[in-house]
């Protein structure tokens, strides 16, 4: 007769065979090196450990902003944060993989940046107060205020065109977006859920709104290979 499965037994298993990974990045560059300003010395002579696409191995910190500024979309992505939401992490991280042109921290200005993953080094951050100082920025930049919740009278986001220049809005976990939130926005947009949940993670709900605008407005990425540094695993 078979030994039951179990979560224990199965995980004793594989602790006794543990995985082996290759190192993250890159080694030291091998050969000539390039004449290219944005190279960084230190990482040419070390290695590049750093979570970035190959495109931008051993480019410096400054040089890799540069070229992000150079083309990110024209939507903002804005989160309450007024009990320390975990989620922003997860928000900023997912804001620099669809390259929106900033993330708006509305509320307290500490967060807890580990979700991030370092994106925050390459991602612009502003900080507003409360959801009024946001929207009065946004309205001098001239941007609607998009939320995102699922609430009476919220627009279908699987069925709505977003404006090409917006910020979307998101509520902290749990409590969702804030009574001066959403009466200050243009648009309330709702996302279609099927479940018995009566709402999604504030991070996944971001990073569907997200790739909603991508899908509408935004070419296929168009990164060239054969910039210094885009081969990958180069030692």
């Amino acid at each position: 007769m078979a030994t039951p499965w179990s979560h224990e037994r199965h995980t004793e298993i594989v602790d006794r065979e543990p995985v082996q990974r290759d190192p993250v990045g890159v080694g030291p560059w091998e050969g000539p090196v390039p004449d290219d300003p944005r190279l960084d010395p230190e990482l040419l002579r070390g290695g590049d450990r750093r979570n970035v696409v190959n495109r931008y191995r051993y480019w410096s910190m400054d040089a890799i902003v540069a070229d992000l500024d150079s083309r990110r979309h024209p939507f903002h992505v804005a989160i309450e944060n007024f009990a320390h939401d975990l989620n922003i992490g997860t928000v900023v991280r997912t804001a620099n993989a669809f390259l929106a042109a900033e993330v708006h921290i509305v509320g307290r200005r500490r967060w807890n940046r580990r979700g991030a993953m370092v994106t925050d080094r390459y991602q612009h951050i502003r900080h507003h107060p409360d959801a009024q100082a946001l929207v009065q920025w946004a309205a001098g930049a001239e941007v609607p205020v998009v939320a995102i919740d699922n609430l009476p009278g919220a627009v279908s986001l699987e069925t709505v065109l977003l404006p090409r220049e917006c910020v979307l809005l998101f509520g902290q976990e749990g409590g969702g977006l804030s009574e001066l939130a959403r009466s200050s926005a243009s648009l309330v947009c709702s996302i279609a859920q099927y479940g018995s949940t009566r709402s999604i993670n504030a991070g996944v709900a971001s990073g569907i709104a997200m790739h909603t605008w991508i899908r509408q407005h935004a070419e296929p990425p168009r990164l060239s290979p054969s910039d210094p540094g885009s081969q990958p695993g180069r030692r």
